[in-house]
């Protein structure tokens, strides 16, 4: 009997272990699986200056955009996360007492498929103090793309089911990529390879400091997209689809027939605890 029961728990530990493990890589190993990519310039360098850009950001106001912030209602932003400094979208915590996971989104209200998308951004003061121990929010942001409708949200939901285009910051003589791919309830492939953990890094230079750095992401629908950094190509990807183990994306898949091909979605501005500023930021619809 005791060597029964001793199996058993010798089985139930193995299968801990492995589910560990496969979760580790599944979703929180982060590791640059493109170590080269061919020489190419941004999309918006070859086109004419007649083009017909979309400002998402006036300047002066946050008009046509939606915040979502985790436990609180959509459109609800009590203590001003985001706001409007300098002719920038400013993401602030200075009304913050605690963090309590407060992960938020801002979203522009019109969804996308093939696009340019062009913008500014800087990591500017300190992170708040109570979120210090996630050591890896600090100087972390992101641009999502592909997302979920904010109306779809749940109210604890962290994130919303998107491709997240990755900023960080760095210190001083550290190396930490930018421009990097996050998949909240998503994976995306690489070539022909499916790849399921959940992020991977670009090969965009250390950015210190708090300068201003330039982002284009070229979005072809369910087919490529690519990221670009102060003019540099830092990463490609395709065939965005849901996570089959996320239960937010299984939400979504149910409810679109059970279709898991990302063809469009919301462009969303980040909120992970460190203040961040965003300007010029414009689309090009593509044909």
């Amino acid at each position: 009997m005791k060597s029964i029961l001793f199996r058993s728990l010798l089985a139930i530990l193995f299968i801990a272990i492995l589910s560990l493990i496969t979760l580790y890589f599944r979703y929180v190993r982060e590791s640059t699986l493109i170590h080269e990519l061919p020489i190419r310039s941004p999309p918006s360098s070859k086109l004419s200056s007649n083009e017909s850009w979309l400002e998402l950001f006036d300047g002066v106001s946050l008009k046509d955009w939606k915040v979502k912030i985790k436990g609180e209602p959509l459109g609800q932003d009590l203590r001003k996360t985001f706001r409007v400094h300098d002719k920038s979208i400013s993401i602030n915590y200075e009304n913050y007492s605690n963090w309590e996971d407060s992960f938020g989104h801002l979203f522009y209200h019109l969804s996308y498929s093939h696009y340019i998308l062009k913008l500014e951004y800087r990591f500017i003061g300190e992170q708040l103090a109570e979120a210090k121990d996630l050591e890896w929010a600090w100087r972390n942001s992101g641009v999502m793309i592909h997302a979920q409708s904010p109306e779809n949200m749940g109210i604890e939901q962290k994130f919303p089911v998107s491709i997240e285009v990755q900023l960080l910051g760095a210190k001083a003589h550290e190396h930490r990529s930018t421009g990097n791919l996050c998949t909240p309830g998503t994976h995306v492939s690489l070539g022909s390879r499916l790849i399921t953990q959940h992020c991977i890094n670009s090969l965009s230079s250390s950015l210190p400091g708090d300068q201003w750095v330039a982002l284009e992401i070229e979005v072809r629908g369910n087919d490529i997209i690519r990221h670009f950094v102060n003019g540099q190509f830092v990463l490609q990807y395709s065939s965005p689809v849901l996570d089959a183990w996320s239960l937010d994306a299984r939400n979504i898949s149910h409810r679109n027939e059970g279709k898991i091909n990302l063809i469009d979605g919301y462009i969303a501005l980040q909120s992970e605890s460190h203040p961040v500023q965003f300007k010029n930021i414009k689309v090009l619809p593509l044909l």
